[in-house]
């Protein structure tokens, strides 16, 4: 969905993964319920699907209302706000629809990727919309069509900071034995800050024993091999994989006992299916923690400055 194949506006379509499904629906407008293995190719078959649930308009209103209380402007550019906050979102809504109220439109597309993943992990959220953000959101009547939320949340600095520290269930300072990035699925501007990131570490290898996996796709990896950052990204021992999920592929050895992330969504997951703990950080903190073997973070500050 951030390749060639990027729905448009309106359409609709038939779609699995739930990272997939709620970035098609909330940011880019387009229609689809949550659909399984082998029903998405029963649609894809018949051309065909039940006239019902997020295909139909009156059913995309908003129900729950998460307005951002004191958030400062230089939180709101932090990629790992936007983890924290889908977090909450998911934990609160649940399968409602949410209206976030306090996004500024500077937000990027990855951002809202990172939003949607985490808010369809920890909860089962298909689409959100965020007030003057996203298409069906210019205002927030239009997000609810005019009816009342059925709640109102407030959702401050420490309720965010509480999310945040709720995700990683290993520790800053433990030995490191991989970095996974890339769940959801890698795109081409965030190759290019981990690019930056190395080349900030200023020459220092990879710490002996410590993977450092990114999983993309074959579009976001073409554009890769014609840029120049493959090099950067080789010489420091990125391993790139293709069109899979890390959960389904068995790349990560049953040994790694401590990985580094910048998912909410691997975050959720990784416990449970791989045995692993899970630290979150920033595309920098992995680089960083990569370099010197253990897991390092630069301290998030929550409170209005």
């Amino acid at each position: 969905y951030q390749g060639y194949l990027t729905p448009r506006f309106g359409q609709q379509i038939a779609w699995g993964e739930s990272n997939a499904i709620v970035y098609a629906n909330s940011v880019l407008g387009a229609r689809t319920n949550r659909y399984g293995d082998f029903l998405d190719i029963c649609a894809a078959i018949t051309g065909r699907v039940p006239k019902v649930g997020l295909h139909l308009k009156e059913n995309r209103r908003g129900q729950v209302l998460l307005r951002l209380v004191g958030i400062s402007p230089l939180l709101l550019k932090n990629d790992l706000f936007y983890v924290a906050l889908g977090q909450l979102m998911g934990n609160i809504a649940q399968n409602k629809i949410p209206v976030i109220e306090g996004l500024t439109e500077n937000v990027t597309g990855d951002q809202l990727k990172a939003l949607g993943a985490a808010a369809a992990s920890f909860g089962a959220v298909a689409l959100f919309h965020a007030v003057g953000v996203t298409p069906e959101a210019n205002t927030l009547e239009e997000a609810f069509q005019g009816y009342a939320p059925e709640k109102t949340i407030e959702i401050g600095p420490s309720d965010l900071q509480k999310a945040w520290n709720d995700l990683s269930t290993g520790v800053e300072g433990a030995k490191l034995d991989a970095v996974v990035l890339g769940c959801p699925h890698f795109s081409f501007d965030e190759f290019h800050r981990l690019a930056q990131a190395i080349e900030e570490a200023r020459g220092h290898p990879r710490a002996k024993g410590v993977r450092f996996v990114v999983l993309t796709s074959q579009m976001s990896y073409a554009l890769l091999q014609r840029s120049d950052l493959m090099n950067t990204l080789t010489e420091f021992g990125v391993e790139i994989v293709l069109d899979t999920c890390p959960f389904h592929s068995p790349f990560i050895s049953p040994q790694t006992k401590t990985i580094m992330t910048n998912s909410g969504k691997f975050a959720y997951y990784a416990p449970g299916e791989l045995n692993s703990q899970v630290v979150v950080g920033s595309i920098p903190d992995c680089v960083r923690s990569a370099v010197a073997g253990i897991v390092i973070r630069e301290e998030l500050t929550w409170n209005v400055s």
